[in-house]
């Protein structure tokens, strides 16, 4: 049995799984619901219908996007990869809220069970995209109901718990999803996976933001510009290895979220209403702010929200970019000073 996994490339592990098949899966959400949110934004905002229309058709894709990303991850062979764009359809479908999470276990059963047959007939063409889609579409159709509610539910308690204790849960969502999004995992794909919207949602943009703005401009001395941007704009998981090497490194940023998790909900009462996903990418291409503005204008569009006030651009600013840049400064200077921090520690 050993043998014939490891000739099929299956390799039943936490890194797989869990880090690989997530973080391409959050790809995949990237380059289909949440692009196409930014996109439908703009084409509603400017009046192009055009625009708004591509963004509905790239929203629609996401299940088929996942489960492919998934199996990309996988490193499923073609005729398993293109067969799960009807595996993410059912799944995603299927499971409804917590549909993101449908798809990912069932692409990843779908796509190693697709390996596990590939090549091994002389009819291959017609043998694995069947067995893959039959093993897909018939766990869609049996547990994607099911998990797509509990992870739902899941959801729906962190944020109901948030609106309950806004200060505890500001401080826990925006210091864990923060962490989150720089540990070799994906926050976006959990944030998705829960359905985390609303003022959980604006907690997590908050701490995803600490650590991006954060890292970029604690680190600029050892990084200059090309630091700033690879980090602020792209992702601070460039400094993992910097943390493992000296941990010490990650408490400023995290602190900073600690602060401005709460400011979030109690002061500001920022809130995601825009794609779940949003909430876990901080200032990642500038998709947390963002999302809270593609939420902002849904709220409009609904009459829920009247408009969008000057209150509201100054939260977000402030909980986004110039709060996290301005305590990791204060909070990293401190730790260089007393010897946690040292030159060099900071260097990608």
């Amino acid at each position: 049995m050993k043998e014939f996994l490891k000739r099929k490339d299956i390799e039943i592990s936490v890194k797989r799984y869990l880090i690989e098949a997530m973080s391409a899966m959050a790809q995949g959400l990237f380059a289909s619901l949440l692009i196409g949110t930014i996109i439908d934004t703009i084409g509603t905002q400017f009046g192009v219908e055009f625009l708004t229309q591509i963004g509905t058709f790239a929203k629609s894709a996401a299940g088929p996007a996942m489960a492919v990303a998934i199996g990309y991850a996988l490193h499923a062979p073609q005729l398993v990869l293109f067969s799960l764009v009807a595996v993410g359809a059912a799944a995603n479908s299927l499971g409804g809220a917590g549909g993101p999470l449908s798809v990912y276990i069932i692409a990843i059963i779908a796509s190693e069970a697709g390996k596990a047959v590939s090549k091994e007939t002389k009819v291959d063409i017609l043998v694995t995209p069947a067995l893959t889609i039959l093993v897909g579409v018939s766990l869609s159709m049996l547990i994607a109901p099911a998990i797509g509610k509990a992870a739902g539910s899941v959801g729906a308690l962190i944020m109901w718990a948030t609106e309950q204790q806004p200060f505890i849960m500001g401080i826990l969502v925006s210091t864990l999803v923060g962490i989150a999004l720089t540990l070799p995992i994906s926050s976006a794909a959990i944030c998705h996976v829960l359905g985390l919207t609303g003022l959980a949602g604006g907690a997590a943009v908050a701490g995803c933001c600490a650590q991006m703005v954060g890292f970029a401009v604690m680190s600029y001395r050892e990084n200059k510009v090309g630091g700033l941007v690879s980090q602020g704009l792209g992702t601070s998981m460039l400094q993992m290895p910097n943390i493992i090497k000296n941990p010490r490194t990650w408490i400023p940023p995290i602190l900073a979220g600690v602060i401005t998790g709460p400011l979030a909900t109690c002061v500001f009462h920022l809130q995601n209403n825009g794609p779940a996903v949003a909430s876990g990418m901080g200032t990642c291409g500038l998709v947390g702010p963002i999302g809270v503005y593609s939420g902002w204008i849904s709220d409009i569009a609904s009459g829920s929200k009247a408009a969008i006030s000057a209150m509201d651009w100054i939260g977000l600013v402030l909980i986004c970019i110039v709060l996290p840049a301005i305590l990791t400064l204060i909070f990293g200077e401190i730790a260089r000073r007393i010897g946690w921090i040292k030159e060099g520690d900071l260097k990608i």
